[in-house]
């Protein structure tokens, strides 16, 4: 049977979906501390997010046949993004999140909750295992360092395919038969050859935290509450990797995303309560919560709020990579990058400060959005860059890689 929504996802406060509870004052220490914990979480998961999205530092080295060769060394745990998302995927964003949003909504109020969230809630634990599990492949690895975890033995999954080789080809003999004028085709020998290529590669300590990934996903569906500390472990899993994986192409694209949905974002929370309806019936972890410890309850914020500034906040670092021309592991400057985290915090903070002066829901994009853009725009200007950073392009490694091949011929 599917479990019913649980408590905490109705009586909580949304910061960016969902109206207020009560309009405590912000001066409470219980509610000051609440909003704390989901600042520094979201700030901690864009800053490893957007350090996880930068290449490997293998991947610049000068030659094609550098890079084709890191791309398989890389192999499964550690293979790098090649989509870019253009300004086209941009713009169809806010279309398809109204048509998720809509469909959500009417599935919601037709059939109730408690099966979209018992389907919901299955689909978000087995995706949170590879989710969680590549969290903690990166964290390990950075902690190791990346000397000593290339170091590591590895298991690969192969892939064995048949090939038949011919000893001489099909061709006419220069001999003929007698009494005919046809060539005679010589007799063919034929050979069998088996060929094995990766298809995936795993460092064995990777493979050992597997069990550890599972752990999280396994009480999430068990549990009969589910609990803050599974919902935010789930979450930040999922804001991260999306953050690491979803790679703008460039400043523009970055912008026409952050502006449409901007838009977006104040249709459905002020325009209609579809939004609000969805967030407070939904009880799958696509928010992070923490709870009010006087008050009771939970303030919230969703993953989209994360996500969506944290993809042009990365490009903002992999610009100030660019920028420096060195490999990853080399220090460098990162203006546009701190620039834009800090207006980050600063939108937050402004979000949560208008929601209690109002006491109603806030669209946290309508704050994070002008914020993200104008830190960029702010930054690059103070720097003679503008023009620069406007027309840079994001390119993936095979992109180099055909790039270097031109220059080389």
């Amino acid at each position: 049977q599917p479990r019913r929504s649980s408590s905490h996802s109705n009586r909580a406060t949304l910061m960016s979906d969902s109206i207020p509870s009560s309009t405590s004052s912000i001066a409470d220490s219980g509610l000051i501390f609440s909003y704390a914990g989901l600042l520094l979480s979201a700030s901690a998961t864009i800053y490893v997010g957007a350090h996880a999205s930068l290449p490997s530092p293998r991947k610049h080295k000068g030659s094609s046949q550098d890079i084709d060769h890191d791309q398989e060394d890389d192999g499964g745990d550690e293979e790098e993004s090649e989509e870019r998302l253009s300004s086209a995927d941009a713009w169809l964003f806010p279309i398809m999140g109204s048509c998720v949003l809509v469909g959500l909504y009417l599935v919601i109020k037709y059939f109730g909750p408690g099966w979209i969230n018992w389907v919901l809630g299955w689909y978000f634990a087995l995706a949170g295992i590879g989710a969680v599990w590549k969290s903690y492949v990166g964290l390990l690895r950075w902690t190791v360092g990346e000397a000593r975890w290339r170091s590591y033995p590895e298991l690969a999954v192969v892939f064995k395919q048949r090939q038949v080789l011919s000893a001489s080809q099909t061709e006419p003999s220069s001999q003929f038969s007698s009494g005919s004028a046809s060539p005679v085709h010589a007799p063919v020998k034929t050979k069998s050859q088996f060929s094995v290529s990766p298809l995936l590669t795993f460092k064995v300590p990777s493979l050992l935290l597997l069990p550890f990934s599972a752990a999280p996903s396994l009480l999430y569906i068990l549990r009969p509450d589910r609990t803050a500390l599974l919902t935010n472990l789930l979450g930040i899993a999922f804001a991260q990797n999306a953050i690491a994986l979803l790679k703008l192409d460039g400043f523009r694209t970055g912008c026409i995303l952050l502006s449409a949905l901007f838009f977006y974002d104040i249709w459905w929370v002020f325009g209609t309560r579809v939004m609000v309806e969805v967030a407070t019936n939904l009880d799958v972890p696509i928010k992070l919560i923490m709870p009010k410890a006087a008050q009771g309850g939970y303030t919230m914020l969703g993953l989209g709020d994360i996500v969506i500034p944290g993809v042009f906040i990365a490009l903002c670092l992999r610009f100030d990579h660019h920028r420096a021309e060195r490999p990853v592991s080399s220090t460098f400057s990162r203006p546009y990058f701190l620039a834009n985290l800090f207006a980050y915090i600063s939108g937050l903070v402004t979000t949560m400060i208008v929601m209690h002066a109002f006491g109603k829901a806030q669209p946290a994009l309508l704050y994070l959005s002008p914020a993200c853009i104008g830190a960029f725009l702010l930054t690059a200007a103070f720097r003679n860059e503008l023009s620069v950073a406007w027309k840079w392009e994001d390119k993936s490694t095979s992109d180099l890689a055909e790039e270097l091949e031109e220059k080389n011929k």
